[in-house]
């Protein structure tokens, strides 16, 4: 399920960014209703942005706060594993804005 993507042992930004990016983009796969579907996918599409090299800590902070709200607009998935997917990414939001 969710346990390859939280072995990581580097806590860097970076990292958690990464993290947080495969963490949604995990769930694109699986039966999810569309309406939460379409949150998750913008999730992803910012993570993807904040997960990039090539832009700053801040800005990469910036997006995480976006990625935030947008997990925050989703209901809840009914699977399991897209359920374990969205905490892991909501959790990981919380640690990358208050680093």
């Amino acid at each position: 399920m969710t346990d390859s993507l939280d072995d990581r042992t580097d806590d860097s930004l970076e990292t958690r960014l990464e993290a947080l990016h495969d963490h949604l983009k995990a769930t694109a796969e699986l039966p999810i209703d569309p309406k939460t579907n379409r949150w998750l996918g913008e999730a992803e599409a910012v993570a993807r942005d904040a997960a990039r090299n090539d832009i700053d800590p801040a800005t990469a902070r910036e997006r995480v706060g976006q990625v935030q709200r947008l997990l925050s607009e989703a209901d809840e998935p009914d699977h399991e594993e897209a359920a374990a997917h969205l905490e892991a990414a909501r959790e990981l939001c919380e640690k990358v804005l208050s680093a």
